[in-house]
């Protein structure tokens, strides 16, 4: 059985400081981490996957599947289905912003030096043909990703490709980038 706990010591939670909580999925494994240890195993990638949908539970809409994840570089596929599909057959414009916030935000959270956070800021797209089949996204950072005492902008850009390696779509997603403030 795979463990990804550290530590499950109840502990007063932030709200009231009298109650307790259990740790906060971020503190118990970060992304890569997690993605290091069960992309190795059968059924790592899947059980990754779900387990970044059930924290964020607007992705499992479109059943990505993560292929691969390392610091500045986070890959996803979504496959054509009925559910995904607009009024003309193709995949919905939504459904690749989905792809493309995904890809976008779980980079930035393996690539994320300590002490910092993040959250998006804007998106920018581009719908570049009808996509059909499956779809691959490719997040990578526009910038270097580096601590800073302040808050700054990081751009990200985002691939949308299909089965043929023809891009469908693209995005840049501007991520605020802050120090965690210290409690």
């Amino acid at each position: 059985m795979i463990s990804i706990r550290r530590s499950w010591k109840r502990r007063p939670c932030t709200a009231c400081n009298r109650c307790t909580a259990l740790p906060e999925a971020a503190e118990v494994a970060r992304v890569l981490s997690l993605w290091q240890s069960l992309s190795r195993r059968p059924l790592g990638a899947w059980f990754f996957s779900q387990a970044v949908c059930w924290k964020a539970p607007y992705f499992g809409s479109i059943s990505p599947r993560f292929t691969r994840l390392e610091p500045g570089r986070c890959e996803a596929v979504i496959h054509d289905r009925h559910k995904l599909h607009n009024h003309i057959g193709s995949v919905h414009a939504i459904a690749l912003c989905n792809l493309a916030e995904l890809t976008a935000g779980v980079m930035t959270d393996a690539s994320l030096p300590p002490g910092m956070r993040w959250i998006p800021k804007s998106m920018f797209v581009q719908y570049l043909k009808k996509a059909k089949g499956t779809l691959r996204g490719i997040a990578t950072p526009a910038i270097a990703i580096v601590a800073s005492d302040t808050g700054y902008d990081l751009p990200v850009d985002v691939a949308v490709l299909d089965a043929t390696g023809d891009k469908v779509f693209a995005a840049q997603i501007t991520m605020w980038l802050s120090p965690t403030p210290k409690r």
